[in-house]
């Protein structure tokens, strides 16, 4: 067979994520923050753009800048999300120096404070060993145990401590009501407490269970975490996207836009500049103008989204939000998708960082998606969330008997009862995920 060269015609067909499409998507998963940044952005790329700002601005300091035109303040008007900013907190480090101002310190001195503070985590825990500062300073780990003592004296008391022993250890120092079994269970027998070896230590310390019990009382009183008080990193503000109110007992659904800039179109610049006879000008106003009208198509779009989501969520969950958390019900995002016709990626970049404000608080859409559990009530058509789950394992455990507390496998047993079925192995996931301790760990001596 001869084969010979011959030119084919192959049709293809291949799908191109344009410019404009991209910038939609990702201004409908922007967050708040990050959408006042964008437009900022655009703003001092764009001469046809023109923002006016709201009472929040871009908190991003990528973009922070002075600018030169007069600000606006629009007239407050009491927001409900303006009353969950935390206010400004003194920072654990400020806090610490603040001791130190009338101290006489030498330069290393001074050298071995700022490796200690430095080096404290959000905690307030030592993240550096006493060797570790003595190197970095160049002097010796006696005048390093010396100045760590000195910022382990400071207000707060646990501060800048190596270990939870340590901390707690610091902290029954300074107090004058401390049972004396809480200290010797602090300094000899942490461990055996820690892992409530009661019996043990009740037979070797030859006091009851109930003594022990009068110490560990005591002992939670102390803070293990006496950092955690100061602002160890500035929070960015959660900014609700949508703000849900109850009206005469019926849900009403609204976006919450005051904390975006409001986007003027600069026609004044326009008009002037196309006046030109330049083609590189015309079409430099061309793309510019073009640029505009995608950013305003694309943040409506964002808008109905966001909307279409909200509404379906309020659909679904309408008991959580009238009855509470307990009425949490499964829902996914092919649901939600499928409800208002869209990709499920589309679903899942709306609720990317994005938060409604309810009577009941602040919450991320992103809590009102969960997996539906095997459950044996499937007569009445309805379904558990992983969130329900948790809200009975949590009333089970508020209502035990704190002498004879519930293991995991007590508490799946119950849940089966009321036809909620769950391993062993899952109630002890979720009951973690409460922060709960075990039961070994619950149990009292009265």
């Amino acid at each position: 067979m001869k084969l010979e060269p011959a030119l084919l015609q192959k049709q293809t067909l291949n799908l191109t994520m344009t410019q404009e499409l991209q910038q939609a998507i990702t201004i409908l998963q922007y967050t708040a923050h990050e959408l006042t940044a964008f437009l900022e952005s655009k703003e001092m790329e764009n001469p046809l753009i023109q923002l006016e700002s709201p009472i929040v601005r871009s908190v991003d300091p990528r973009y922070d800048r002075v600018r030169k035109r007069k600000v606006t303040n629009p007239e407050n008007d009491q927001k409900k999300w303006l009353e969950q900013m935390a206010e400004p907190t003194e920072g654990l480090a400020d806090h610490l120096f603040s001791q130190l101002v009338m101290k006489a310190l030498s330069g290393f001195q001074e050298k071995l404070v700022e490796q200690f503070i430095y080096n404290l985590d959000p905690n307030g825990y030592l993240t550096i060993t006493v060797d570790e500062a003595a190197d970095a300073c160049g002097t010796t780990i006696e005048e390093a145990e010396e100045i760590l003592q000195l910022v382990q004296s400071l207000e707060p008391a646990g501060v800048a401590a190596r270990s939870l022993q340590e901390c707690l250890i610091l902290q029954v120092d300074r107090r004058q009501d401390v049972p004396p079994l809480a200290v010797k269970l602090l300094t000899e027998y942490f461990n055996e407490f820690a892992e409530k070896k009661w019996k043990l230590l009740s037979d070797n310390l030859s006091v009851s269970l109930q003594e022990i019990q009068q110490a560990a009382d005591f002992i939670t009183t102390l803070d293990p975490r006496p950092g955690t008080h100061f602002d160890y990193e500035r929070p960015q503000y959660v900014i609700p996207d949508l703000i849900l109110e109850i009206v005469d007992g019926k849900l009403e659904l609204q976006l919450f836009e005051r904390h975006l800039p409001a986007i003027r179109y600069q026609s004044d610049y326009y008009n002037e500049m196309s006046s030109i006879a330049d083609d590189k000008v015309k079409q430099y106003l061309n793309d510019k103008r073009q640029d505009f009208r995608w950013i305003m198509r694309s943040i409506e779009q964002r808008k109905q989204t966001l909307m279409k989501v909200g509404m379906a969520i309020l659909e679904e969950q309408q008991d959580f939000f009238l009855k509470g958390p307990k009425y949490l019900k499964p829902l996914t995002l092919k649901d939600v998708a499928e409800k208002i016709e869209v990709h499920e990626s589309t679903v899942s970049r709306a609720i990317r960082g994005k938060y409604i404000q309810t009577p009941s608080g602040m919450h991320e859409l992103k809590k009102f998606f969960s997996q539906a559990l095997q459950s044996n009530a499937a007569s009445d058509g309805e379904q558990a969330s992983a969130g329900q789950a948790k809200a009975l394992i949590k009333g089970l455990v508020d209502k035990e008997d704190k002498s004879k507390p519930l293991s995991d496998q007590a508490i799946a047993n119950m849940l089966k009862e009321k036809g909620l079925t769950l391993s062993r192995r899952t109630v002890a996931k979720y009951r973690e995920q409460l922060r709960i301790p075990s039961s070994t760990k619950r149990k009292r001596y009265e």
